[in-house]
């Protein structure tokens, strides 16, 4: 039996379907590349039939940091402590976005409040409760964290487009202070671990996630 679809609808188009295009298209071409008809391009149909699936341009960038929230996985806190729950989202995020890098401005700008969003805070919200956090408490936790990650990503993208000339971060750019004259500067860029940008951002996320705990109940 044949199935009946409304004017302007096509096979295999749905939400879901649209925003991986999205994405795609952004990754490929730059935020600034986004149109509804670029991307009915992309898919291969008019821009109009995007709209029975998509409202408007407004849900679909809401729409599109939606999908790559869902890329980090949510925190699963079965089996583990809060703090090792967000420690995994936030290195799970931490790879979403670097796989993204054309999206962190968007990240930065929308609230994105969807309700598949809306859920997976609302989850985050009860463990950090059932920890001992108030509900203030825990909505600070989870912007800190995400506001924590966003940061860095957007820094280290920055540097990256920098260049090498003006690209250089951290202790690589200390590696010629003279010893004489700034002798723990020097010492400091010596000692600084292969690892770079990744050590920097675990001690951070670690000396964050020691705070929230002693903010508990507070």
């Amino acid at each position: 039996m044949a199935v009946s679809r409304a004017r302007g609808q096509h096979a295999g188009l749905s939400r879901d379907a649209i925003l991986e295009a999205a994405v795609r298209l952004v990754d490929r071409q730059g935020l600034a590349a986004l149109s509804m008809r670029q991307l009915g391009a992309e898919l291969g149909v008019e821009a109009m039939a995007l709209y029975h699936h998509i409202p408007n341009k407004s849900a679909l960038l809401d729409g599109m940091v939606e999908r790559v929230v869902a890329e980090a996985s949510p925190p699963d806190f079965d089996g583990s402590s809060w703090s090792e729950g967000l420690r995994d989202y936030a290195r799970s995020l931490l790879r979403a976005l670097e796989a993204h890098p054309d999206l962190v401005p968007l990240f930065m700008s929308r609230p994105a409040m969807t309700p598949r969003n809306l859920r997976a805070m609302e989850a985050m919200l009860g463990a950090l409760c059932a920890a001992g956090f108030e509900p203030r408490r825990a909505l600070d936790v989870v912007y800190s964290l995400t506001g924590f990650v966003l940061g860095h990503v957007a820094v280290q993208r920055q540097i990256e487009e920098a260049g090498p000339d003006g690209g250089a971060g951290g202790a690589a750019r200390l590696s010629g202070v003279p010893a004489d004259v700034h002798p723990l500067l020097s010492r400091a860029a010596r000692d600084e671990r292969p690892s770079g940008t990744a050590s920097r951002f675990d001690f951070a996320l670690d000396a964050l996630l020691a705070g929230f705990d002693a903010a508990r109940g507070v």
